[in-house]
């Protein structure tokens, strides 16, 4: 994609690697758009399934490269110009937490599907202590995943916490060494780039939205995805694969 963030495919999984390992992967203007650009090219590519979203170096992102905002400088998107709460909007995310994640950082792993996250690995969102509020999406994706009394005491005072509360809390899926934090990620993200596109696709869509309506909404939702799936060419193929014990080939339609 550019110098500050690494894009590559394999198996239907890109990862994509935030590049500023002298900066502890700080996001400025050129990251943010680079990452936002990257987002589309995920959400546009049809032989990517799955992202995986790690950091170069010993951090996975310290957040917005508040020297830089100092000074002044602003992306051509995002909320303060800086933030970078956009990832692909239709294919699963799963951060590989390779080292602290805080603040914007932090932002980065809540917007992912999934995460894993190396056993020194921190996490905080500390936008408070410098004039500012977690408005990529901190302030109401934490709530949501770790309860609200957990999360407002991580937003009013930027306390940090480690690998294993991220874990009691359900931030995190799994805690691992860190060397083997982003393969751990990516035999996830295999597995998910072998199941069937289009149920891996509706799960996705309809899991995301699943805190935000009533279950009345979901039921109706449910039932428009259902008879999308249900009528594929991919739901014969592994229908006639299940029963013939061997791989599906699904065609993703």
């Amino acid at each position: 994609m550019g110098d500050t963030v690494l894009y590559e495919v394999r198996d239907g999984v890109a990862r994509v690697t935030l590049n500023r390992p002298e900066r502890r992967n700080a996001i400025n203007p050129a990251m943010r758009d680079e990452l936002a650009a990257c987002a589309q090219r995920i959400d546009e590519a049809a032989e990517v399934r799955v992202m995986v979203l790690t950091g170069a170096g010993t951090a996975f992102c310290s957040g917005m490269d508040l020297r830089a905002f100092s000074e002044g400088e602003r992306s051509r998107s995002g909320p303060g110009g800086t933030a970078f709460p956009t990832l692909p909007s239709t294919k699963p995310a799963i951060a590989a937490v390779n080292g602290p994640a805080v603040a914007g950082g932090f932002e980065l792993v809540l917007g992912c599907d999934l995460a894993v996250a190396a056993e020194e690995a921190v996490f905080g969102l500390s936008e408070v202590q410098v004039g500012l509020f977690a408005a990529g999406g901190g302030v109401f994706r934490l709530p949501r995943v770790a309860g609200l009394r957990p999360a407002m005491e991580m937003l009013l005072t930027g306390q940090r916490i480690d690998a294993r509360r991220a874990l009691e809390l359900g931030i995190v899926n799994h805690v691992v060494p860190a060397a083997d934090v982003v393969a751990r990620a990516e035999e996830i993200a295999a597995r998910v780039a072998a199941a069937a596109p289009l149920g891996v696709a509706e799960t996705l869509a309809m899991a995301r939205r699943a805190l935000d309506l009533p279950e009345e909404d979901l039921w109706h939702l449910n039932r428009a995805a259902w008879s999308r799936v249900a009528s594929s060419e991919d739901a014969m193929e592994g229908a006639r694969a299940f029963v013939e014990k061997r791989p599906a080939r699904w065609k993703g339609r």
